[in-house]
């Protein structure tokens, strides 16, 4: 079980002493999971807890003046911390006040105070502090003063090319799920709990369970052949889905996952969903009204149970 803090201040965290992994974890692909895995062997060999600190909002959306896409959540992320085998996860509140600390506070205050690093694990280019005037050789510096050793984690390849949250963003917006299943280490999956739409889709003989993004940006959108596990259930149900503004009918300001599962009965209302896309089927399009959004429906329906290995004349049934 891991233990989640989300404060600067307080008493010590770790007090027979830390191995610590530091960085944004969006998505927990195989690179960040490489480095979880040496910071929990060093901790079983120093009899020291493994500990992870990571941000929110993500730095990087916090700067930037546009939206962001993310490849997790924070739940997904936690989630991530706790297979990984990490005692302790501060999660720090990414927002003014830590911009302005500097690289020495950051170090004495939450490596040192919070956690009593005894080995802190970062990428090559891991840089922090106001301005990001922090780097690995300060890191290297502050922890021969202060007690600590600096680890510094090799880039993990993959055919040739380094693991990176960009990249796997770059392969997913262009639909190439299976190309970014291999740097994730799984298929990429969107998870939500089901909410209460206008059911429109029910009239239209397509109810589907709605996910609200909450603000969240995907690298994703347009129609998809997916996969839905509910609860703790893998990714097995077929089903096609949509993520976008839905511009034909009822257009919305945030983006919202609308789930139709091939032959399902039941009431999805409340319980929590993983969506694990397949296939794009295609981009998000404005029909003339609801006779062409129902006619196109059925094709999506059609070539998604195509695509899932399904019989695709049942969607015309």
């Amino acid at each position: 079980m891991t233990r989640l803090s989300r404060d600067l201040a307080g008493p010590c965290l770790a007090p027979e002493g830390s191995v610590v992994a530091i960085g944004a974890f969006d998505g927990l692909h195989r690179g960040h999971q490489a480095l979880l895995a040496e910071v929990r062997i060093r901790a079983q060999a120093l009899e020291a807890a493994p500990a992870v600190i990571s941000f929110e909002p993500l730095p990087r959306a916090y700067f930037s003046p546009e939206p962001v896409p993310r490849l997790s959540g924070v739940r997904e992320k936690l989630k991530g911390f706790a297979a990984a085998g990490m005692s302790h996860a501060l999660l720090l509140r990414f927002n003014e006040a830590l911009t302005a600390m500097s690289p020495e506070d950051f170090v004495r205050r939450v490596l040192v105070e919070r956690l009593a690093a005894r080995e802190v694990w970062v990428g090559e280019d891991f840089r922090f502090g106001h301005k990001r005037t922090g780097d690995v050789a300060m890191l290297e510096r502050l922890g021969g003063e202060l007690g600590f050793i600096t680890r510094v984690m090799p880039p993990v390849l993959l055919d040739g090319a380094r693991v990176s949250a960009t990249r796997v963003r770059a392969l997913l917006a262009s639909g190439e799920f299976a190309g970014a299943t291999p740097l994730l280490g799984r298929p990429f999956v969107i998870e939500g709990k089901v909410e209460r739409g206008n059911q429109l889709g029910r009239t239209l003989g397509f109810p589907t369970a709605n996910i609200q993004l909450r603000g969240r940006v995907s690298p994703i959108g347009g129609i998809f052949a997916v996969r839905v596990g509910l609860g703790e259930a893998p990714c097995s149900w077929p089903g096609v889905a949509s993520l976008g503004l839905r511009p034909t009918v009822n257009q919305v300001a945030q983006p919202v996952l609308e789930v139709y599962l091939f032959d399902f009965e039941g009431d999805l209302y409340g319980r929590r969903m993983a969506v694990e896309f397949v296939a794009k089927l295609r981009d998000e399009q404005k029909f003339d009204g609801l006779e062409a959004l129902t006619a196109q429906m059925h094709d999506d329906a059609r070539q998604a149970r195509e695509l899932l290995g399904m019989n695709p004349r049942l969607a015309e049934a």
